[in-house]
């Protein structure tokens, strides 16, 4: 997985005072399909960079919601590798026969909670210091977050798994900056009723991708806390919320209380990239558009009429594509009317033969954002399509019939 080489002398210098050039490494990378691609970077390489060259590899259109995941499966776990994280640091702490891997997909609830942050904390979760009189907005919850001077805190109940047994009860928990806690009295937030679970300065939260199965959670929200330096699941803080909104809310404060204001640094940079339009790279620079529809080719200089054609060529292409996929090998004259009917299976929202709860599971890892939907054939009823989408962070199916002209 990972192959290291020693610093290294760029030659230029004397050999009394030698530059280093970073070391470099093999990173093994997959995609949701599971094949994978072997990469060389540097040492010093980060998620976001890892993601900014998938991009270009794969052609992906940049929407900022691309993220690196940290998988590993003999712990049933992984959690999304934050874009200022050093990969190679991550790697560092997995062991020889682990296994563990990285995955390169979407995401698009990593950071929807700098936009809608009442949707994401609850009001009944969250308790906020006595200077905001109890009321606040977006920007001002999001701010209570981001300041060190303020006190915001996660509390609720959730299950836990009883250290060294296979049951699971009930506590009342609450969320502070400094660290994670129960109650051992109902819901008393005495410090002599608040007994300490864990802190994040060395630790990590991840979601189970098994709960049930794995750790006999019981529900599929589970989540837990695990110590950087550790691979064991006897180190594991297990926990268990009643519902997704649940755990995305302190899934998503523990991630805040950990980095704060680094977050909403890796949330505003491409945006503040794209203001200030940097130069590009010289080959960047060298690419032009040219039309070959003509009998000469031409340059196109017009940035507008450039962008026409591409999208005219992409359109184009999938005409093609959708040919391809409905002939089958018929004659000409069928393929037209079979064009119509299999162009959907050309469409990267649409996933065939897919389980109602294969559809949850996959719309759950892009991050339970409104309006994130796929498209899929119907189990129960033949010939007719299921519409899955999330809704008020909430994956709803509806049945689509097509009628037939």
């Amino acid at each position: 997985m990972l192959c290291t080489q020693p610093y290294i002398s760029c030659g230029a210098c004397p050999k009394s005072q030698p530059c280093l050039l970073p070391s470099t490494g093999v990173i093994k990378v997959y995609s949701e399909d599971n094949t994978s691609r072997a990469v060389e970077v540097p040492s010093d390489i980060t998620a976001r960079d890892i993601c900014q060259l998938f991009i270009l590899k794969n052609h992906c259109v940049d929407d900022h919601s691309w993220t690196l995941f940290e998988q590993i499966p003999h712990l049933s776990i992984e959690r999304t590798i934050e874009d200022h994280e050093s990969v190679m640091e991550v790697q560092s702490g997995w062991g020889m026969d682990s296994h563990c891997c990285l995955y390169f997909r979407k995401n698009y609830a990593k950071y929807e909670f700098f936009k809608k942050p009442l949707d994401f904390f609850p009001e009944h979760m969250v308790s906020i210091s006595s200077e905001t009189n109890g009321i606040m907005n977006h920007s001002q919850l999001i701010q209570t977050f981001l300041s060190s001077s303020s006190c915001p805190e996660i509390h609720g109940f959730l299950h836990a798994k009883e250290h060294g047994r296979k049951s699971w009860k009930k506590f009342y928990f609450v969320l502070r900056r400094s660290g994670l806690y129960f109650s051992n009295k109902g819901t008393s937030k005495e410090p002599r009723h608040l007994q300490f679970i864990a802190e994040f300065s060395d630790s990590d939260v991840y979601t189970l991708l098994s709960a049930k199965k794995v750790y006999g959670a019981p529900t599929d929200y589970g989540f837990c806390v695990k110590a950087s330096k550790s691979s064991s699941a006897r180190d594991l803080k297990l926990l268990c919320a009643d519902d997704e909104q649940t755990r995305t809310c302190w899934v998503t404060a523990m991630r805040l209380f950990k980095y704060g204001m680094q977050l909403y640094q890796n949330f505003i940079q491409p945006y503040q990239k794209q203001k200030s339009s940097p130069m590009r790279s010289i080959s960047e620079n060298s690419l032009v558009a040219i039309d070959f529809s003509g009998h000469k080719t031409r340059v196109i200089e017009n940035p507008s009429e450039a962008l026409s054609v591409a999208v005219e060529e992409g359109l184009s292409w999938r005409r093609k594509s959708c040919h391809r996929l409905s002939s089958h090998g018929s004659p000409s004259a069928s393929q037209s009317s079979m064009s119509s009917i299999a162009i959907h299976m050309a469409q990267p929202w649409f996933h065939s033969k897919l389980s109602r709860e294969e559809a949850q599971k996959l719309i759950t890892q892009q991050g339970l954002v409104d309006g994130v939907f796929l498209v899929r054939d119907s189990q129960s009823n033949p010939r007719t399509f299921v519409l899955s989408l999330c809704h008020t962070q909430k994956i709803k199916h509806f049945q689509i019939v097509p009628k037939r002209i």
